[in-house]
């Protein structure tokens, strides 16, 4: 059926009157290609998102406007996500391993967006996320010479729970 060809093919040039058969047959097929993939992908994206793209004339420039869209969404979600995780204290709702599972969630769904954050550097902001009461953990953790993991976090604030 050749329906990708527009994905993989150079738009042809338009035909004219001096066009080969065969150059025309090219061009029709690549049109219909182009229509019915522009049709399919559209038809395959949720309206909300179909509204803030522009219209395009192929289905190339489609894909290039909706991966453009995402950059922009991606970037938004990870500003979002790092407020959070700054934002973020413990609060004393739930046990404090519900908090750390939170906090490590969330540098997760940043990893994911390629905004990294060093093992250590988690560690540090999730113990001073804590409030008063942990101040002996803290000390634990400032005294020993290891440096310590989120697992092994968690395991040890089970253990004060």
């Amino acid at each position: 059926m050749d329906i990708d060809l527009a994905l993989r093919e150079d738009m042809p040039p338009v035909p004219t009157e001096e066009t080969t058969p065969e150059e025309k047959k090219l061009y029709e097929r690549w049109k219909r290609s182009n229509r019915l993939s522009l049709l399919l992908i559209q038809n395959h994206i949720s309206r909300k998102i179909r509204g803030s793209i522009p219209d395009c004339k192929t289905a190339r420039e489609f894909l290039t406007a909706v991966e453009e869209q995402f950059v922009s969404s991606k970037k938004a979600l990870a500003s979002t996500l790092i407020s959070r995780f700054a934002s973020l204290k413990y609060n004393d709702n739930g046990g404090i391993r519900e908090h750390l599972m939170e906090l490590r969630d969330i540098a997760a769904q940043l990893k994911s967006l390629e905004v990294d954050m060093s093992e250590t550097f988690l560690v540090h902001f999730v113990l001073n996320s804590l409030p008063m009461e942990y101040a002996p953990f803290k000390i634990s953790y400032n005294t020993h010479t290891e440096k310590w993991t989120m697992n092994q976090l968690l395991a040890m604030c089970v253990d004060e729970e």
